[in-house]
């Protein structure tokens, strides 16, 4: 929804900036923080309750931090309380995702989502991941998910580019070409 990353984009900065700024190691607990924000601000009972007009702001500021576990500090607060100002408090989940692009940018490294059609073992993890930063020449941070559909293999997306090493991903390319 690019409406939402374009509402997100100036929040995100000024958050990263903030975080930025902060004592030195506190970057780890920002981004932290700002996932858990985005992650409750995403859950749709958080976003009824946001949507709600005849819920005041004040009342809505503390219930969302009333539900985080992490530790809030005052400019957390301030930039909540600036969110239910404006009614952007939904946008969090996109402010969340820009904040972690751009602290990703700053430090070299990147997410990767790798989907395997099955569980993958800490150490067939790490073989993949140092392989993986190998090829990228950057630390990634991966999120593995399990698609049985793939029927063997993995499928590794790492910001706009995808590596498809799935037997679906064959099948799908021969069948193409026994058909063309």
């Amino acid at each position: 929804m690019a409406e939402s990353a374009t509402i997100a984009r100036p929040y995100a900065e000024a958050l990263f900036r903030v975080a930025s700024q902060a004592d030195a190691g506190s970057m780890g607990a920002w981004s932290e923080l700002v996932s858990e924000m985005g992650q409750v601000a995403a859950n749709p009972d958080m976003k009824a309750l946001a949507d709600d007009p005849n819920v005041p702001g004040q009342k809505l500021a503390e219930v969302f931090l009333s539900v985080l576990k992490s530790p809030v500090n005052d400019e957390a607060r301030r930039f909540v309380n600036l969110l239910v100002e404006n009614n952007r408090l939904t946008v969090m989940p996109e402010i969340a995702e820009q904040f972690h692009a751009l602290k990703n940018a700053r430090e070299g490294s990147s997410d990767v989502e790798i989907t395997s059609a099955f569980p993958l073992d800490d150490s067939q993890l790490k073989d993949l991941v140092a392989a993986l930063e190998r090829k990228f020449a950057r630390k990634l941070y991966p999120t593995v998910t399990v698609d049985s559909s793939l029927i063997g293999g993995v499928s590794v997306k790492v910001g706009d580019e995808v590596l498809d090493t799935s037997v679906r991903a064959r099948l799908a390319a021969m069948q193409t070409t026994l058909t063309a």
